[in-house]
């Protein structure tokens, strides 16, 4: 059964770093969607980043774009997501997804979660002033 565990979150002031990992078991990683979410409390889950199975194409919400960078070590079934410029806007619970397949390319690509199958449990990221 597939597998997805997250870690790398914790608390961190405005304007600092975190670097989140998910690491992935249980299918053939290397063929899979891969994705990053959040969800802050009272709102609803928002697609983050995803990333295609050989890491060529790349999609970002808006309200990331220019601060965090998603990439993926397919030997190492990971996934990562690194945040910089964090603001306190950014404080939520992230989740790793995974996807049998890949949306076609659109702008709003990879970021909704019907494209994804499997999901982690997720790490808390929390960003004060």
């Amino acid at each position: 059964q597939a597998q997805l565990v997250e870690s790398g979150g914790g608390s961190v002031q405005a304007g600092g770093s975190l670097k989140l990992s998910c690491v992935a078991s249980g299918y053939t990683y290397s063929r899979m969607c891969m994705g990053w979410f959040r969800q802050a409390p009272g709102k609803e889950r928002e697609g983050v980043a995803a990333i295609s199975t050989g890491g060529s194409r790349t999609n970002y919400a808006d309200s990331v774009k220019g601060r965090f960078t998603i990439s993926r070590d397919n030997a190492r079934n990971a996934v990562y997501l690194q945040m910089n410029s964090l603001k306190p806007d950014d404080t939520a619970m992230y989740y790793c997804a995974a996807g049998r397949s890949c949306p076609r390319p659109s702008g709003t690509w990879a970021l909704g979660p019907s494209v994804y199958d499997y999901w982690g449990q997720g790490t808390q990221v929390t960003v004060s002033s």
